[in-house]
């Protein structure tokens, strides 16, 4: 049974196209997953004439008058960019668009160049590594003013994307992940070798266009140097484990580049020096020579930290810029972690308040308060539901900073925020989608955006870090 036609049995919806449809198109643009978007004539229903009659080289029915008008059926294809026409192959119909393969590139984009990655196509890490590094930052600059216009309903100016001092060898972690079950299985040839005709399973990250299937990757061109050094060994040794049965589960390896060196224990206490810039000599915003300070943080190798340090001081500087531009004394870190914004604003405020579900980053961040010699900053670990209870700031001199995870802020933490009113909130988050989802509810209770600023922590992918500021 043919996996891709098949998911739990379902038969392959053939309409508009049957399996394996070769068409050509033209890509008008990049939709926010990375992904080439085109749009082609709509096929009648299999079996039956068009008004204009006739059928194609293939035997399929023309499309009619009106069909041609309408747009165009929209076929989306990887690892294409605007204005290519492009040969792909259909591999799946959804109610309003399809999905194709690329098979070849027949009018290239002049911004296409060839990816520095051998896996690139079919490694689903990387979706720009066939594009130029100043047009991936224009097209994400685009996919953020797209999201504010159709989820949030607002046109607003966005800033140029700041991109990331390194376009390649910037990642700091990866977490490569095999299948242990795939092992000793002898109906495939085996991806990264044998042991004794024991088949290995592949070591690495999962296929584009798959939720299960693993790509071998024995080098990550945008991990760190370090990390791509130790990688073979980490490999090797994992490979001998596996086949020595050791293994009873899928597993995900960890390498972090922190100050210690390339970590593998994701129980390991790690280090890691934050170049805090735009803080003067005696540490206040503005004076005439800006100095930097080394901020130093603490915390498990498996907790959350951002994963491009090289960009870390112009991320943080401008988080503390929209912050204390907003004319607060107090600052709120809604998800404080271990103090990465709590404290690089610290010196700029009166005093900050650092909230976070986690007691273990609580700890860590009330440790590296401490360790950097920061006496305006406490932290403590809050209930979902009582996120600002207890909190003395007023809220007319208080700006919040707010980090949530990829899927955005919950509906009772916003409720909880309006309630709370702060001056002003610098939301950050890793998806700039659910950011204008929930931008629609600041608008709501009264919060106008005074600011749109992309990050590009992740050069050669499709995601980015974005920032809104928004005053009430």
């Amino acid at each position: 049974m043919c996996f891709v036609c098949f998911v739990g049995k379902k038969k392959f919806n053939d309409q508009p196209f049957p399996y394996r449809t070769e068409i050509e198109l033209e890509i008008s643009t990049l939709t926010n997953l990375g992904v080439g978007l085109g749009r082609v004539p709509r096929p009648a229903a299999r079996g039956q004439m068009t008004e204009d009659g006739g059928r194609d080289e293939a035997g399929l029915p023309r499309p009619s008058s009106a069909e041609r008008s309408d747009g165009g059926w929209v076929v989306m294809v990887p690892f294409t960019l605007p204005g290519e026409k492009v040969r792909a192959r259909v591999y799946r119909n959804h109610k309003n668009y399809s999905e194709a393969d690329l098979l070849g590139v027949l009018t290239p984009s002049p911004h296409r160049i060839d990816p520095k990655c051998p896996l690139f196509g079919r490694c689903g890490g990387c979706q720009y590594q066939h594009l130029t590094y100043a047009e991936q930052l224009k097209w994400k600059r685009q996919q953020v003013e797209e999201l504010l216009k159709y989820m949030a309903g607002v046109e607003f100016p966005v800033a140029p994307v700041i991109g990331s001092p390194r376009e390649f060898g910037y990642r700091s972690k990866i977490t490569p992940h095999f299948q242990a079950g795939r092992a000793g299985r002898h109906d495939e040839p085996p991806a990264i070798g044998s042991s004794g005709g024991f088949a290995l399973p592949p070591i690495g990250f999962l296929k584009q266009g798959s939720r299960f299937e693993i790509v071998d990757v024995p080098q990550c061109p945008i991990a760190t140097p370090e990390i791509n050094a130790l990688l073979p060994e980490v490999r090797a040794k994992t490979q001998a484990r596996i086949a020595a049965g050791e293994y009873k589960r899928d597993a995900t390896l960890l390498l972090r580049h922190a100050q210690e060196g390339v970590i593998t224990d994701y129980d390991a206490v790690i280090h890691e020096v934050v170049a805090v810039a735009g803080l003067g000599e005696a540490g206040l915003p503005g004076s005439a020579t800006p100095a930097t300070k080394p901020l130093r943080l603490h915390f498990l190798a498996r907790d959350f930290f951002q994963n491009n340090p090289f960009i870390l001081p112009a991320f943080t500087g401008y988080v503390r810029a929209q912050a204390t531009d907003s004319g607060a004394k107090f600052l709120v870190d809604a998800y404080c972690g271990s103090g990465l914004f709590a404290l690089s604003c610290a010196p700029v405020f009166e005093r900050v308040a650092g909230v976070e579900l986690s007691a273990t980053s609580v700890k860590f961040a009330t440790e590296n308060a401490t360790a950097n010699g920061i006496v305006n900053a406490t932290f403590r670990a809050a209930d979902a539901a009582q996120i600002f209870a207890g909190l003395e700031f007023p809220p007319a001199d208080t700006a919040v900073v707010i980090d949530p995870p990829r899927r955005g802020c919950d509906e009772a933490f916003l409720q909880q925020l309006f309630t709370f009113g702060p001056r002003a909130v610098v939301y950050v988050s890793c998806d700039p989608a659910t950011q204008m989802r929930d931008l629609k509810g600041f608008l709501t209770a009264g919060y106008r955006l005074t600011a749109v600023q992309p990050f590009d922590l992740f050069p050669q992918t499709r995601h980015l870090e974005c920032v809104i500021t928004l005053q009430r």
